[in-house]
């Protein structure tokens, strides 16, 4: 049984630690990556596999770099043209721009590095922005490891000694592309938070990592933050994450300190509302207390509290979690249906799934040579993505049904499709989408 609570820990340690990490080593690649289907056989085929597994699709892939100097292809004129237009719509919504600027830089990037570096460092100064006003960032420029370390170093020093949860993802991307510059201004931000209760786990374990596990600094936050555990109702998401952060860290220091921060740590548990997290979180923090201090100290440290004794042997059996899943379309099951109308059944899905749907049946149908009908398919998929975009809400991902959908279309006539994405109802969903158009553009060239 220890084994698999230590088995839990480990994916739990690499979700909350590494999921943030691993950007930055991708960063040096487009974030596009091929998951739907292309136009010959051999790209069918690859969406077919892509729909049988699932998830959100993307339909296209990296573009490869540009050699310095050398002239531009119709194909990525196309694209810098695109990005351009795009860029210079204006978004009422900062954190639309940040979505459009990221994406500008990721489509561009390949092509002309200098345009990208002022998109990342126009992207960095709204993220600072939004942090400074109490928002998290919907994406983070500074996750991705292209922004200059001043201006890296900058945003570090801007962002508010209260509000380092809401800028963790990026504190993070500063401290792993430029420790030597911003690992200082960073541990002192999370000093400071940690004074007001505010405890950035991932930030922290970062900067554990670049100090060093056995260092006296990391050694004294470690102790530190489980003494200044957050208000356990409002911090519940957390807690799968601070017990990742103990299983971290508890083999490296003293087991006296061990002791104490897995107790402190099972009394904030013991605190926050029942749920699947909340007991998988337990389990975890019991299997790492036992692993660093040994069965006999571990039996011993719970008789030494009650509170933490009761919530480690009332926290029952693990339950399934629900995570979010993506709204999945089968792009397999558009091709089989390519040759029967498919609009009436459309016509009665939801915005987001109509808008999906249609694009799948609008990518089959074109791809199999009857753009007529694609052309209906794809007018039903816009005029949903405008209802999805006008009726935004927080569980619905606006600009990745606008992304999916522009993508498709492009695939079957990426200059149809810029059109199509240029009359979208809101300036920002024009921007996300003729990014989207430029996208698959950068991949495959222009397409009729």
């Amino acid at each position: 049984m220890q084994r698999i609570y230590r088995q839990l820990a480990a994916i739990a340690v690499f979700s909350f630690f590494w999921g943030g990490m691993v950007q930055q080593s991708n960063a040096q690649q487009s974030k596009a990556q091929q998951s739907g289907a292309q136009q010959n056989g051999a790209q069918q085929s690859g969406a077919q596999e892509s729909a049988a597994q699932g998830g959100a699709k993307t339909w296209s892939k990296a573009a490869p770099a540009s050699p310095a100097g050398a002239k531009l292809t119709p194909g990525q004129k196309f694209v810098i043209d695109t990005v351009r237009m795009a860029v210079a719509l204006p978004e009422s919504d900062q954190q639309d721009r940040l979505r459009v600027l990221s994406t500008a830089a990721d489509v561009v990037s390949p092509i002309d590095k200098k345009m990208a570096k002022n998109f990342w460092t126009e992207g960095a100064r709204i993220e600072s922005d939004l942090v400074r006003l109490g928002q998290t960032p919907a994406v983070s420029m500074m996750s991705g490891g292209q922004v200059d370390c001043a201006v890296a170093l900058s945003f570090v020093e801007n962002v508010p000694d209260g509000s380092v949860l809401l800028a963790e993802q990026s504190l993070i991307g500063a401290i792993t592309t430029c420790p030597k510059q911003t690992l200082d201004p960073v541990s002192s931000k999370l000093d400071a938070g940690l004074e007001k209760h505010v405890v950035a786990s991932r930030a922290l374990m970062a900067a554990m990592s670049a100090h060093g596990e056995k260092s006296a600094w990391s050694q004294q936050r470690f102790a530190k933050m489980f003494s200044s555990l957050p208000d356990p109702k409002a911090n519940a998401a957390e807690a799968e994450n601070l017990a990742a952060m103990y299983t971290q860290m508890a083999g490296s220091v003293d087991k006296d300190v061990a002791a104490k921060a897995g107790l402190q740590l099972l009394t904030w548990l013991g605190k926050v509302e029942d749920s699947p997290l909340r007991t998988m979180s337990i389990h975890i923090t019991t299997g790492a207390m036992q692993q660093a201090l040994g069965n006999e100290a571990y039996q011993s440290a719970l008789q030494s509290d009650l509170v933490a004794n009761a919530t480690a042997q009332n926290a029952g059996q693990d339950r399934e979690i629900e995570r979010p899943q993506p709204d999945n379309v089968s792009v397999l099951a558009a091709m089989s249906n390519s040759g029967t109308d498919q609009t009436e059944q459309l016509r009665g899905l939801p915005p987001a799934e109509r808008a999906r749907a249609a694009a799948a049946q609008g990518f089959a149908t074109g791809t199999a040579g009857n753009k007529q009908q694609a052309g209906k398919y794809f007018d039903m998929a816009f005029s949903a993505g405008d209802e999805v975009w006008d009726a935004r809400a927080p569980e619905t991902n606006a600009a990745e049904v606008i992304q999916e959908i522009s993508e498709a279309a492009a695939q079957v006539d990426s200059l149809n499709a810029l059109t199509r994405a240029q009359k979208l109802h809101d300036s920002s969903a024009q921007a996300i989408g003729m990014l989207a158009v430029a996208r698959v553009v950068a991949s495959n060239g222009v397409t009729r």
